[in-house]
């Protein structure tokens, strides 16, 4: 239900491939471009990323057709907890574990495990990964995948003979990943020469958070 009390349908998905390894693992993403086809070829790779990290996890991925952008806190927090409705029947600890992925970050983890755990009467930090650290989330999350692109990227390189050093790099994306991954390669002596995002205002609202991190 929006702010304006009217009430909107959205779709949601769960895809779980295989879990002779372990628990499922996955993220969870709303965006309007999601459907099922999406999440199950997402889900097929997770099987292959996961089972590389010689991790005892398996794959799967999740999300809704639902789109954050422009909805306010309210909103988005009804939504989730909507969705973690019906998702925590089938997640747990030891069942699935479902991750942050496009348009599901520590806000919307927040709301998810906040509303598993009124679901569930019992606290479970286990259940779902990416949030803040306050309520048991890990140190670094947030800069994780942007930084590791990054480190694999220079270490392809040097494979190559070559390294990030005095190279010219364009970054695709200013979220999380684009932000941290600009963030590293400009640590290791790369100058970023562009970046791109869908929301003008939004892009130099994080290029501006960007340069104080670096300056700080």
């Amino acid at each position: 239900m929006d702010d304006a009390g009217k009430v909107h349908i959205n779709r949601g998905y769960r895809v779980q491939f295989n879990n002779s390894l372990g628990p499922y693992k996955g993220g969870l993403r709303f965006n309007p471009s999601v459907n099922t086809s999406v999440i199950k070829f997402l889900g097929f790779e997770q099987v292959f990323k996961n089972a590389l990290t010689d991790q005892p996890i398996c794959g799967a991925k999740g999300g809704a057709d639902f789109n954050p952008k422009g909805k306010s806190d309210q909103e988005i927090m009804r939504f989730c907890q909507s969705f973690m409705n019906e998702l925590s029947k089938y997640i747990g600890p030891d069942l699935d574990v479902p991750a942050g992925d496009t348009g599901v970050g520590s806000r919307e983890i927040g709301y998810l495990f906040g509303h598993y755990r009124r679901l569930k009467g019992r606290y479970e930090p286990g259940v779902i990964t990416g949030k803040d650290p306050h309520f048991g989330g890990s140190a670094g999350r947030q800069e994780a995948t942007g930084y590791g692109t990054v480190y694999f990227l220079n270490e392809l390189m040097k494979d190559n003979d070559h390294d990030l050093s005095d190279k010219k790099v364009i970054v695709s994306g200013t979220g999380d990943v684009g932000i941290y991954a600009m963030e590293k390669a400009i640590d290791l002596g790369a100058t970023i020469i562009a970046c791109s995002n869908a929301d003008g205002d939004a892009l130099m609202q994080r290029i501006n958070m960007m340069i104080q991190v670096i300056f700080l």
